[in-house]
């Protein structure tokens, strides 16, 4: 199965509806996923920060439909980032937002909704002595999440974004976000885009990712650098002596799932390694794109789904 077509599948109900009827398709959830509540990411959250991992956590729930919805996404990171502060992970744990979870996409106010209600969760992650990083999406939403950026760091700085290598205009955007103190994770990028905006192959994404991660570890800002390509890693580790970036000037991030052993083992060379941890009852679109990042667990999924018809 194309990765495009997996994409589509992310996005239609039906599958989801069987998918969910399918217990041992949880096998496979768990394996990405941390759970379906709060107190499950502060379980997995506590886990990693133990290994000396950092973390940061997504509440699952793309698709908002309405101004209510938007708030009841606020609160519940709003209460995570409490529960994180209570449990003393907050130094090692901050939180990942996609605005369209907070009402971007809604319509005539929804940028207004999205910033009134990120502009809380970043409240709260101040109070809880961490940060925020907001979550880039489909290359529809970029100019808007950018906007949002800009107006959420006139008060929090420390406010982080997220550039997707497979894009051509993210050069253009690193250069632009590689400021003193600016925190810019780096990732290729898991949406499915057309050709005039995106680059399609493996290697234009590759030669795209190196030349943003150039940008970033030569500039002031705080890179942070997602990929799970051992290729990537090391010549990001290279960029990083080149330019004279002391461990802990810069990060990697990794899926939670993905490659543990990997995460590890950079942590005992003395990186820092921050693992992206979603949680929530929205799952089903987060898990279709993991396989279509990685297809060989497409087999377990679809054999998961046909035996239980």
């Amino acid at each position: 199965m194309s990765r495009s077509l997996l994409l589509g599948a992310a996005r239609s109900v039906r599958l989801r509806s069987a998918v969910e009827r399918v217990p041992v398709t949880r096998r496979l959830v768990n394996r990405y996923v941390a759970g379906t509540g709060e107190e499950d990411a502060i379980r997995v959250a506590d886990e990693l920060v133990t290994e000396g991992l950092a973390v940061t956590i997504d509440h699952l729930g793309e698709d908002t439909l309405d101004a209510a919805q938007a708030r009841r996404v606020g609160d519940a990171y709003v209460s995570l980032l409490g529960a994180l502060h209570q449990a003393g992970l907050a130094a090692d744990t901050e939180v990942s937002v996609k605005l369209s979870a907070v009402g971007q996409a809604l319509p005539n106010d929804g940028e207004k909704i999205a910033l009134e209600q990120a502009r809380r969760i970043c409240h709260a992650a101040r109070n809880a002595a961490t940060t925020v990083t907001l979550d880039m999406e489909d290359h529809t939403t970029t100019d808007s999440t950018l906007g949002i950026l800009r107006e959420l760091r006139l008060d929090f700085p420390e406010t982080g974004a997220v550039l997707q290598a497979y894009l051509r205009r993210t050069e253009g955007d690193c250069r632009d976000l590689a400021t003193e103190g600016s925190r810019v994770r780096l990732c290729k990028g898991a949406y499915d885009e057309p050709p005039d905006v995106a680059f399609s192959s493996r290697a234009e994404v590759d030669r795209s990712y190196v030349r943003c991660a150039k940008i970033l570890l030569a500039g002031p800002g705080y890179p942070m650098l997602a990929t799970h390509d051992p290729r990537l890693v090391e010549i990001t580790g290279s960029l990083a002596a080149r330019y004279r970036r002391e461990q802990g000037s810069y990060e990697y991030q990794m899926l939670y799932g993905v490659r543990p052993d990997e995460q590890l083992r950079l942590v005992r060379a003395g990186e820092r390694v921050r693992v992206y941890v979603p949680y929530g009852e929205d799952w089903y679109g987060y898990l279709v794109r993991r396989l279509a990042e990685r297809p060989a667990n497409l087999s377990l999924f679809l054999r998961s789904v046909a035996s239980k018809r």
